[in-house]
């Protein structure tokens, strides 16, 4: 018997495209977050989110396979982000995971895992 991954069990893909889509609206309009994304359009950092968080819950491993192991701090090293910016990138990611409607245990390990990373990828005091 085969143990059901995290990603299967929310829903697979679809469930990763609304969370990532739902949280680029709300930074897509945030002034301390907006400048930190220098392309047009966030469709990029919007797939390059998306395929992270599929690989890391046990979907497919699209993300290593195009760019290599994650290095989650190595690649946010040229933005300074500090309390303020974890709290923004938190309230707009809070948003997108209150729209998925998830069951209360699903929420809870989705979340905890979020705020670690956001606490993780502080690199200034400000």
């Amino acid at each position: 018997m085969t143990e059901t991954s995290f990603y299967e069990a929310v829903g697979g893909e679809e469930t990763f495209r609304r969370l990532v889509r739902r949280f680029y609206e709300g930074v897509a309009d945030d002034p301390l977050l907006r400048p930190m994304y220098p392309d047009a359009d966030l469709e990029g950092a919007e797939e390059r989110l998306r395929k992270f968080l599929v690989q890391y819950w046990g979907g497919p491993t699209t993300y290593s396979q195009e760019r290599g192991h994650p290095r989650l701090r190595m690649r946010h090293v040229p933005f300074v982000i500090g309390q303020q910016e974890r709290d923004a990138w938190l309230r707009h990611m809070r948003d997108a995971v209150d729209d998925l409607g998830l069951s209360e245990e699903q929420e809870t390990r989705l979340w905890t895992y979020l705020v670690n990373a956001a606490h993780s990828l502080v690199n200034s005091p400000t």
